[in-house]
């Protein structure tokens, strides 16, 4: 089918008022929950072909925040469709105030290959219970995925309300020259940057969640075995291949030699003395990014790990030292196991460097002392982030996720993930039975004297 048909048939399915009432979107929810138990095992295999990912990860980290939000939404999702009622001015008098929410329409999400479920169906939730149509388009890099999404959709739902499209940039290329209502995108600034000059051509709003060097700094304050655990995690989760994963370390000179024991015991801990053989270790989405990882390991210090397996497609987590701002492994985003220690005596150097340069997804602070939690709030800008954790904030459904600047913008989770899909209408109710006629020409001395006492 065409982009341009699926386009035009969902815009008829969604203007024939089929997606608006809450009975339809809380059954489609209900749906959409069958459905991801249903094919459970099959997603799990797929993330396991695609990425190396096991059971317990698929579940935690992709399926189960899933599940998670569809909880969220559904428990909530009548008192998010209501109209909410706000103060009238007294010039408006009499009348009532209040906030309409509404679907955008047709809605489209481009979702990548590192999270495939969890970034698909995570912002379908959102999208569904706003009252939307929706085109899913997967990455073509976790193919496996992206036919089960494939699959499970079309097995669920009918094209002129749901679908998935696969294929590679012809097809997204194809979607985004149709006139959409919103688009939701997950991926690279780069490529960010072509869906939002696309959207331009007929003004369609967007989110988009991109990524960025996100740094950790560990002062000299911090619980160190504690830090170097959390970080471990956070780095090493779908082998770093995860957006809001820790880039760097930022780490005080007197913790250094204390921090990096305690990182190497963690990675042992975790997966053992030979990573790349563990079963909880993923493995490198394709021999691209593969080969770019090991590129960017090709002169640097590797003062634990790195080694790799090419059939595999597997690099064991890499400790990188002496590491400045203009060493090769600093020039890029990593996405990958490889952590770089860039050693600090003040933390004014640290601030001072990520304010100067692109808005980082997350920011990790790793201290016991609140004053210095009070100025990297103050002072760092940044999209979201943890104080002693890694990562965690994205799996809550209390806080909107989402980048700044270079970062993205827009956010989702949560209460978030219905407004961001939703249009809120402002509207005036006003009574016909008084018509108070100060606001009407002729504007007589005695009218100017009370419009002006009214606003000023």
């Amino acid at each position: 089918m065409l982009a341009k048909e699926i386009v035009q048939n969902q815009r008829e399915y969604f203007k024939n008022q089929h997606t608006i009432s809450y009975d339809f979107r809380n059954n489609a929810l209900s749906k959409l929950r069958e459905a991801i138990l249903k094919y459970e095992k099959e997603f799990t295999d797929a993330l396991y072909k695609d990425l190396g990912k096991n059971q317990a990860e698929s579940f935690f980290a992709e399926i189960g925040q899933v599940l998670k939000e569809l909880t969220y939404i559904q428990k909530r999702l009548k008192k998010l469709m209501k109209n909410k009622k706000v103060k009238s001015s007294i010039i408006d008098f009499p009348s009532k105030s209040f906030t309409s929410p509404h679907p955008y329409g047709v809605t489209l999400i481009i979702s990548p290959w590192n999270y495939p479920v969890m970034l698909s169906l995570g912002p379908l939730v959102g999208a569904i219970a706003a009252g939307n149509t929706v085109i899913i388009k997967p990455s073509e890099f976790s193919i496996n995925t992206s036919k089960v999404l494939e699959k499970m959709i079309s097995s669920t739902f009918k094209d002129n309300y749901i679908k998935v499209v696969n294929g590679a940039v012809k097809e997204t290329q194809e979607l985004l020259d149709q006139k959409l209502d919103y688009i939701f995108f997950t991926g690279s600034s780069n490529v960010g940057k072509i869906i939002m000059e696309k959207a331009s051509k007929h003004l369609t709003p967007i989110s988009l969640e991109l990524g960025g060097k996100s740094p950790a700094i560990v002062g000299e304050y911090a619980n160190i075995k504690v830090a170097a655990r959390r970080i471990a995690f956070g780095k090493l989760l779908n082998s770093g291949q995860t957006c809001i994963a820790p880039n760097h370390v930022y780490i005080h000179e007197s913790v250094k030699k204390e921090f990096t024991g305690y990182l190497k015991e963690s990675i042992k801990e975790f997966f053992g003395d030979n990573p790349i053989d563990s079963k909880d270790y993923g493995k490198i989405i394709n021999n691209k990014h593969y080969n770019r990882l090991i590129n960017l390991l090709d002169g640097e210090t590797i003062a634990y790990g790195g080694n790799r397996n090419d059939e595999l497609q597997k690099i064991s987590p890499a400790i990188i030292d002496d590491v400045t701002h203009n060493s090769k492994v600093m020039q890029e985003e990593i996405f990958g196991p490889i952590l770089p220690l860039i050693t600090y005596k003040d933390l004014n150097e640290v601030i001072t460097y990520i304010n100067n340069n692109p808005t980082p997804l997350a920011l990790y602070l790793f201290t016991e002392n609140n004053e210095i939690v009070k100025r990297i709030l103050n002072e760092c800008n940044f999209g979201g982030g943890c104080v002693n954790d890694t990562i965690m904030h994205v799996s809550s459904d209390y806080l909107p996720f989402g980048g700044v600047g270079e970062s993205g913008m827009g956010s989702y989770h949560g209460k978030a993930s219905f407004d961001t899909f939703t249009h809120y209408r402002s509207v005036i109710h006003k009574s016909t039975k008084l018509d108070i006629k100060i606001r009407y020409a002729p504007y007589t001395e005695s009218k100017e004297k009370i419009i002006h006492w009214i606003l000023k």
